[in-house]
């Protein structure tokens, strides 16, 4: 496959991404999809949501192949999955129901409350209700804008970061294929989508790659700022994109 610059670019992006995705247990939409956004109005939802997919099936199946499902609770997680469906069904309605200077502003504006949740701004049980309350926002917000991860996070801050990491995995390979099928549904995933996303699949690889490298070599408290940091500035040009749109 032959690669453009903004496409070389937004390999990059995919992978510095799927490294803060696989360490953190959330990020690649956070720091990915503002920037693709940037690039390629056309990676948002639908590239975003397939490549966060084939991350999780990575994560889940190292877990599975290392017999470290002790570490991953389903039966915790298992009321967001079955949540976030509803969720994704609203958010592609959603999708289709506002023009395009709208999504604009509503990702950037959703974004920036994300990245004010991700600093823990109050603090949220891990509770059978939360659960299912950040699953059904998780899909409603996921489908429309890609960026499906901060209710979750928030109703996990409380736990260690593997956890975080593996069950919010399992959570995403289940429920956002729920996402992409309704996308698909409404017409917002065609075959130029798919090709899309093919060609950004490398970056998920090396991303996983060096996120095992890393791991042990960088501070979860360290890290943190630069990506929240990086998630801020790209919604404000995003909202500002939004904003000209709509004056023009």
């Amino acid at each position: 496959m032959l690669y453009t610059q903004p496409e070389l670019l937004a390999l990059l992006i995919v992978t510095c991404g799927i490294v803060m995705q696989t360490w953190f247990g959330i990020g690649f939409g956070l720091v990915a999809a503002p920037l693709l956004f940037l690039i390629n109005p056309s990676y948002v939802p639908g590239p975003v949501l397939i490549l966060g997919t084939s991350l999780s099936v990575l994560v889940v199946s190292r877990l599975t192949l290392m017999k470290n499902q002790g570490e991953l609770s389903w039966r915790r997680i298992t009321p967001a999955i079955i949540a976030r469906l509803p969720g994704a069904w609203f958010g592609a309605l959603l999708l289709v129901s506002i023009p395009a200077w709208s999504l604009s502003l509503l990702f950037g504006i959703t974004l920036l409350l994300a990245v004010l949740l991700t600093w823990k701004v109050f603090r949220v049980q891990t509770t059978k209700l939360s659960l299912i309350i950040a699953g059904f926002f998780s899909g409603l917000i996921g489908t429309a804008t890609s960026v499906g991860g901060p209710p979750m996070a928030l109703v996990y801050q409380e736990q260690n970061r593997i956890t975080i990491r593996n069950e919010l995995a399992a959570f995403f390979m289940i429920g956002t294929p729920f996402s992409i099928l309704a996308l698909v549904q409404q017409g917002n995933i065609d075959a130029d989508i798919a090709m899309l996303s093919l060609k950004m699949l490398p970056g998920v690889l090396i991303g996983f790659w060096l996120a095992h490298k890393v791991d042990g070599k960088i501070r979860a408290d360290s890290a943190k700022p630069v990506l929240l940091t990086v998630s801020a500035v790209s919604a404000i040009f995003v909202i500002y994109k939004g904003f000209t749109g709509w004056l023009g």
